[in-house]
């Protein structure tokens, strides 16, 4: 295994594993403070499991292709986005098709995590990219 892949592997995980901890915990304590009433169709735990394995998954491929010499990881950048916008629908969908009526705070509970990790995502592929020679 090339070690500068595992270097920028595990400082990525270190990083989104600590970002996880404090958005999640803040994002516990704004609901039990603000919304202690509010009844969530899906439990806020997974969707932040849901985005870690997603943006951990992203990263590491395009980590991998990069560590192996291509430099053109931009087409694989944008089909892993692509992916990860349609697994986010695929695992909004339930809430979407459902009768429940207050959809609203599931889906901003989704969607403001997502634009973090998302612009965490993107801030850690281009930092890594403009280091490489």
């Amino acid at each position: 295994m090339n070690p500068t892949f595992l270097k920028r592997q595990l400082n990525f995980l270190l990083l989104i594993t600590v970002l996880s901890l404090i958005l999640f915990g803040i994002h516990s304590y704004v609901l039990s403070y603000f919304g202690p009433e509010l009844k969530l169709f899906t439990p806020i735990w997974q969707i932040y499991v849901f985005h870690f394995v997603v943006t951990t998954s992203l990263y590491t491929a395009v980590n991998y292709k990069f560590s192996k010499g291509k430099t053109d990881i931009f087409m694989l950048f944008m089909t892993s986005t692509f992916i990860k916008m349609f697994l986010a629908i695929l695992f909004l969908l339930p809430i979407i098709l459902s009768d429940y009526e207050r959809k609203q705070p599931d889906i901003f509970n989704f969607f403001i995590p997502y634009f973090i990790y998302l612009g965490f995502e993107v801030y850690s592929i281009t930092k890594f990219l403009q280091k490489s020679p």
